[in-house]
């Protein structure tokens, strides 16, 4: 059943006439449900003109620019002269004639979006071009980025269209007409389903985005900025200040009048249909957890560079993320964990959570046995590191990382040095100290990459064990960012207290290790 009614007639010759495809022609007709759009382009034109045909006292008004306007024998001269404004024509008795308009004329309105960008051989060519992007994935979301200048086009015959309905007593607001991009929608993802055989769905992660342009109407937008110069800001990654946003912006804010005398409505035919500037695939990241152990003393958890120089050759990022980038084909990488151990600390224990985005992969599915495989492969590589519990995570479990940090707790062991002798019965006092409130400025050490601040910890509690007159071991439990070296050698008083000066004497440490971060992220697996 043709989705026309009498009453679109008057609205369907005026912009068939003017060069619109009948789609484009059902969207300004508020035609909301899909099948009519997903007709063949010939078999739509075809059944628009038998709709059309008309009593025999009409007449064709011929013109070059627009191709043809249809105009009554008993119309006025007045009205005559507004519907040929845009170029002088000649009368010609047809009888019972509608307008034919080939269906190879480009749209004035959607400049071909809806015509042989909505075929089965423009959907066939994208999807190769998918297939061929070597992405794993079993559902999409398509974006498409339409010219800004299509914005004017339909403003211009939207207000052409509702000076139409106006002489039949009718209103027509703008969102009245079918969106461009929902017409698109309901013609086109039904044909990707089908060609690339899985579903579209928009919270997919997989997207194909096609982006098109027109150079021939681009300026159609330009005379836009001499009226609301406001709307059109330069911005440093944006080629052109004529933005879709920008465009649809200063349509709001122009006064019909102000539009009338700057641009043709109905707009004029353009030669040419659009053309993709560039059609893209792209993954959206995936996460993957776990923690590590790092058992050497001259490894950094990230590459270590100063002034473009190197200082080791590895660290605990790169021995971990190498192996990920090359199994899931990302092109890159970033790497985030609960806290961080200088290059000369160990991490025992449990191991420290971490969590890593891969961006843009190629491949997303994994069976828990190869990750498991991954994990095994990752500690064969080094013996520096370690990592348990490796797996798939959401973005959104990130935050348990994060979460509460401050409240945090860490458990670390250091062999401290003092420059006085000491005797066993000296040191045991700290065993009974809990809750030690200390106040730390920014350590020397970092305070080229943290800002200047005193921060109050807590050491909850501390073990001591005896070694020699000069050597003790330290345990302690403390609140996460507790800076355990000058906690320990007092960083020149810059934290109070700390152990030197609770023992008075000089104190220093020689090894550090954590033997547990107390994250319960992400979830113990299984061996």
């Amino acid at each position: 059943m043709f989705p026309l009614t009498e009453e679109n007639k008057g609205v369907a010759w005026l912009l068939l006439s003017s060069g619109t495809c009948p789609r484009c022609i059902f969207r300004f007709c508020g035609v909301d449900f899909h099948a009519p759009y997903k007709l063949p382009s010939k078999e739509l034109l075809s059944e628009l003109q038998k709709f059309l045909e008309s009593e025999k006292d009409t007449v064709i008004l011929e013109a070059p620019n627009p191709p043809l306007k249809k105009i009554r024998l008993q119309e006025s001269d007045d009205e005559t002269a507004d519907l040929s404004q845009n170029g002088e024509g000649r009368l010609s008795a047809v009888g019972s004639v509608a307008p034919r308009s080939s269906c190879l004329n480009v749209c004035n309105i959607c400049l071909g979006i809806l015509q042989e960008f909505c075929e089965k051989d423009f959907i066939k060519k994208v999807c190769q071009k998918v297939e061929a992007s070597g992405f794993e994935f079993t559902n999409l979301v398509l974006s498409v980025s339409f010219p800004p200048q299509l914005s004017v086009r339909e403003h211009a015959a939207w207000l052409r269209v509702k000076q139409e309905w106006g002489k039949q007593s009718l209103s027509l607001g703008r969102n009245d007409i079918i969106q461009l991009k929902e017409a698109y929608k309901w013609i086109t993802h039904p044909l990707f389903a089908e060609q690339l055989g899985v579903p579209i769905d928009g919270k997919s992660l997989f997207e194909v985005s096609v982006v098109f342009e027109h150079p021939e109407t681009v300026e159609d937008c330009h005379f836009l900025g001499s009226i609301c110069p406001d709307c059109f800001k330069p911005a440093k990654n944006k080629q052109s200040v004529f933005t879709r946003m920008a465009v649809v912006k200063a349509l709001s804010q122009i006064k019909e009048e102000d539009f009338l005398k700057r641009f043709p409505c109905p707009p004029n035919p353009p030669k040419a249909v659009c053309s993709v500037l560039e059609m893209e695939c792209a993954h959206g990241a995936v996460f993957v957890a776990g923690r590590y152990n790092k058992y050497s003393r001259n490894l950094p958890q990230t590459p270590w560079i100063i002034d473009g120089e190197r200082k080791l050759e590895s660290s605990v990022e790169e021995l971990i993320s190498d192996h990920l980038l090359t199994v899931f084909k990302a092109e890159s990488f970033n790497f985030s964990s609960s806290g961080r151990e200088d290059v000369d600390v160990r991490t025992l224990g449990t191991g420290r959570p971490f969590a890593i985005e891969l961006v843009n992969p190629h491949r997303v599915h994994f069976t828990s046995q190869e990750i498991k495989e991954l994990q095994q492969k990752i500690n064969k590589s080094s013996n520096k590191i370690q990592v348990r519990d490796l797996q798939l995570v959401t973005r959104e479990a990130l935050g348990h990382m994060k979460e509460g940090e401050a409240e945090k707790t860490k458990t670390y062991s250091a062999l401290i040095r003092t420059n006085k002798a000491i005797r066993e019965k000296d040191i045991e006092f700290l065993n009974g100290i809990k809750d030690l409130k200390i106040e730390q400025k920014t350590p020397l050490r970092v305070l080229h990459r943290r800002p200047l601040a005193v921060r109050a910890r807590l050491i909850h509690t501390m073990e001591t064990r005896y070694v020699d007159e000069h050597h003790f071991r330290l345990r302690l439990k403390t609140q996460a960012g507790t800076y355990i070296k000058e906690l320990v050698h007092g960083d020149f008083g810059r934290t109070q207290p700390n152990i030197g000066s609770l023992l008075s004497v000089t104190a220093d440490i020689l090894e550090l290790d954590v033997e547990s971060v107390d994250v319960d992220w992400p979830p113990a697996l299984d061996d």
